[in-house]
């Protein structure tokens, strides 16, 4: 379906932004990785699945990095036909507790990094008449949590852009959507749950139940693989008119 696409999916080496990148590649799309830590492992997986894999290591806080990304992208694959915003970053503070360089980092990477992304992807998808601009917000780009100040005004924020972007190209073949996950078990959330299973003094798998009790009503995490085969649809004829939606995978979570 995605056959001679090339799609580029920031903060993807690892959780929901592998799992997206798997899921493109499934469908024949050329996947540009990025993100830090382990390169190779993510690198062989998604290769394995017959596509042509690229690699940038672009900090996403930093405009010049991703327009060296971009750079990149445009040399080595022609164009972005797809871009999945997903870098992300998380910090967890009252208001007045939250140190101010932690909330301009959250805000960079979760919110400024996509507006940089797109605007720098849209005039070639604009030539070519097709292209696809999905946002990974967050169910906190919908809800609201105590202690996260930083991160849901940056997911709110995606949303708003992702309507914004959706309004000025919605003439043209070019889509903008974003996903509203709920609880997913990445890297970042498990952190978070062996936070809560040593202050509470239960194991792991109590500790998933208490996270999931207090917002999921699913009691089950949303899963990478899912949130990919969302963004394949996203990409198929079917999403051609889907345009500014913040669609939530969240178990419930904003139904209450």
């Amino acid at each position: 379906m995605l056959n001679g696409k090339t799609a580029l999916v920031t903060g993807s080496t690892s959780g929901i932004g592998l799992g997206i990148a798997r899921a493109l590649a499934a469908q024949g799309a050329n996947i540009i990785l990025n993100g830090f830590g382990d390169v190779q492992g993510p690198r062989a997986e998604v290769a394995a699945l017959g596509v042509k894999v690229g690699y940038h290591g672009a900090d996403m806080s930093k405009p010049a990095e991703i327009a060296a990304m971009m750079d990149y992208a445009a040399a080595e694959f022609g164009r972005v036909d797809i871009l999945v915003n997903n870098a992300g970053i998380q910090h967890v503070a009252r208001i007045e507790d939250f140190p101010v360089e932690r909330w301009d980092a959250v805000i960079a990477i979760n919110l400024t990094s996509a507006f940089h992304a797109t605007r720098l992807a849209l005039p070639a998808m604009r030539e070519a008449n097709w292209g696809r601009i999905i946002n990974v917000a967050s169910v906190h780009g919908l809800v609201a949590s105590a202690e996260k100040s930083a991160y849901v005004a940056a997911k709110h924020g995606i949303v708003g852009l992702t309507k914004v972007t959706a309004l000025e190209n919605a003439t043209t073949g070019v889509t903008c959507n974003a996903i509203c996950p709920g609880w997913v078990l990445t890297p970042l959330v498990q952190k978070q749950v062996d936070a809560k299973a040593a202050a509470l003094g239960v194991s792991n798998e109590e500790a998933k139940k208490v996270l999931l009790g207090e917002k999921e009503p699913s009691m089950q995490f949303t899963t990478p693989e899912e949130l990919g085969a969302l963004a394949v649809f996203f990409c198929s004829p079917a999403g051609n008119n889907v345009r500014g939606v913040a669609w939530n995978m969240d178990g419930g979570w904003t139904a209450q």
